[in-house]
């Protein structure tokens, strides 16, 4: 059970994100993975809902602050929960969104202490890269400012364990927000092979202290 005793006054919170394949019918499988160490902030990949599907669904602890669902084709999808005790604001991205080729959403959430905006990323192996990577800024220019703390998190199906074209071209795009990739161990694995094709990105001069609680979930403080 999710502790209803929320402090985030401490500047440390939790991230969990994880590409879940199909959302409906594997709650259980999901708290079940989450504990004890229940996140603040849960974003998933890769829900297969529709939006009043996903008005429905039930996680126990969370409420959903933000999704994307697809609008012409099936599966897919990213979505946003955050513990009850939390408020947030969703950011309306849509406009930078293809089915397939980017999916994203995008949440900011405040304290008495801090502010911070999390955004929830997926794209598909034969998505259009060039159309991922122009939307993609597009979308981080639109909220971008200064003092902006931003967590990007998803499945891009670009593998980090490897040196290659598409790595190259979204990490310098992404550092000019000086944002950088931290997951540095295998997120898939079939057979022999592994892949990173599941990241988040963060700005290390903000957010300094991490701790990794599992593939899936982040402890984070600015």
């Amino acid at each position: 059970m999710v502790n209803d005793d929320i402090n985030l006054d401490n500047n440390s919170f939790t991230i969990y994100h994880q590409n879940i394949c199909g959302l409906k019918g594997k709650i259980d499988e999901l708290i079940s993975s989450m504990s004890p160490n229940f996140p603040h902030i849960l974003c998933l990949s890769e829900h297969h809902l529709k939006h009043t599907e996903l008005d429905q669904i039930n996680i126990e602890g969370f409420k959903l602050c933000t999704p994307y669902c697809r609008q012409t084709m099936k599966r897919g999808g990213v979505c946003i929960f955050i513990q009850k005790g939390l408020e947030c604001t969703k950011i309306d991205v849509n406009r930078y969104c293809k089915d397939q080729d980017i999916e994203i959403c995008i949440l900011n959430l405040k304290t008495t202490t801090f502010s911070f905006h999390i955004m929830a990323v997926y794209r598909a192996p034969t998505g259009n890269f060039n159309l991922f990577l122009n939307r993609l800024d597009d979308s981080i220019k639109s909220i971008y400012r200064a003092n902006l703390n931003l967590i990007l998190c998803g499945d891009i199906n670009i593998d980090y364990l490897t040196e290659n074209d598409r790595k190259r071209q979204l990490d310098s795009m992404l550092q000019t927000y000086n944002l950088t990739a931290i997951v540095n161990f295998p997120t898939r694995s079939q057979g022999v092979s592994s892949t990173t094709i599941d990241n988040i990105f963060i700005d290390n001069l903000k957010f300094s202290k991490i701790y990794c609680f599992s593939p899936f979930q982040w402890s984070v403080r600015p």
